[in-house]
């Protein structure tokens, strides 16, 4: 009788499958798969490679900071570094805030 809405006719009570369950979560294990590979892993990756440089830093080297500080390591200690950013100029940064490892040669001497 209505004219717009239609009746809801209940049909028996529908069976689930195990099937469709398991499928219902299979574009969850899907997207999480996808993100550990994209995401997660890479980022790992990446921090262990930064931690094992920040460890491996030595007297001489050159670095960039994350504040893009350009520098010879004059010396360090545990948790910093002493950087000879020019003649007479040296600066302690953490260690932490090391960047990258340049290659020598690098930054001029001058």
């Amino acid at each position: 009788m209505s004219f717009f809405i239609t009746d809801a006719i209940a049909d028996g009570a529908a069976a689930t499958s195990p099937q469709g369950s398991i499928a219902g979560f299979l574009p969850i294990i899907v997207i999480f798969v996808l993100f550990y590979f994209l995401l997660i892993r890479p980022q790992t990756k990446r921090a262990k490679e930064l931690k094992k440089m920040v460890e491996s830093l030595a007297k001489g080297d050159e670095v960039t900071t994350n504040g893009g500080v350009l520098g010879i390591i004059d010396s360090l200690d545990e948790n910093f570094v002493n950087l000879k950013v020019a003649d007479g100029v040296v600066i302690k940064v953490q260690r932490q805030a090391v960047a990258s490892l340049l290659p020598k040669g690098t930054v001029k001497a001058g």
